[in-house]
């Protein structure tokens, strides 16, 4: 078995997710008490968030790789980013690291991709909805033409995001309106939902939506066990 590194802590609430997912991966396909073999470091968020606020991607991006650089000194085999945003910065973090980088927009997109769905709405932070990177890198990747909502939708979600679900809140209420802006989304076109944040998760069943959902971190936690327990990980494109 392959080490997984994990570059988490962006909220610590999803990375919790990653680490139930892949020890529940392990024990599932190699049964008894095996468990992932993984590192992790986890920043501190406040950090991260302030330079996301500040557009300074450059910095960010030389924080995480150090992050990585030191996860492949310990062992890592492999990296992964436990966040959608910060895969802005993805290609700066897997070069300072020096060992593979799984990439949860490649990852979600072929998903997307052998699902049949062409026009998926991108639920996730304004900075994925609306720097362009996701969208771009997902046509590249996949074939893929993602949709987002509209401003009010976006201002909602990101809301949600920060104010709620990376502190631990999970309101009904909340999953009533992303449920509401879905519904928008849907009118508008869209053949799937991308739960494009990590933290999403915690509010939305993939499965319990009125079209396909795809839970990235569901797919990007699965693609680090194929590449741990040794299929092999697809070739990427020059990252951002």
């Amino acid at each position: 078995m392959k080490t997984i590194g994990l570059i988490g802590g962006m909220s610590w609430e999803s990375t919790l997710v990653y680490y139930r997912l892949l020890n529940e991966g392990v024990r599932a396909r190699r049964g008894a008490l095996h468990s992932a073999d993984v590192l992790l470091h986890s920043l501190d968020f406040e950090a991260v968030v302030r330079l996301q606020k500040a557009g300074r991607w450059d910095e960010a991006g030389a924080l995480l790789g150090r992050a990585g650089a030191g996860l492949a000194r310990a062992g890592a085999d492999c990296l992964l980013i436990c966040t959608n945003t910060m895969h802005l910065v993805s290609g700066a973090v897997e070069r300072a690291g020096g060992v593979p980088l799984i990439d949860i927009i490649a990852e979600t997109g072929r998903a997307v991709a052998s699902a049949g769905c062409r026009r998926p709405l991108l639920l996730a932070t304004r900075y994925t909805m609306e720097h362009g990177f996701y969208a771009d890198r997902m046509r590249d990747a996949a074939g893929i033409d993602p949709m987002v909502p509209d401003a009010e939708d976006r201002a909602l979600v990101h809301g949600i995001i920060f104010d709620e679900l990376c502190q631990g809140i999970v309101r009904d209420a909340s999953r009533a309106r992303l449920m509401e802006a879905i519904g928008r989304g849907v009118a508008r076109g869209a053949d799937g939902v991308i739960l494009g944040c990590t933290e999403i998760c915690l509010l939305l069943d993939p499965d319990r939506l009125p079209v396909r959902g795809f839970d990235s971190t569901a797919i990007h936690a699965a693609a680090a066990l194929d590449f741990a327990l040794g299929a092999e990980v697809p070739a990427l494109r020059e990252a951002a």
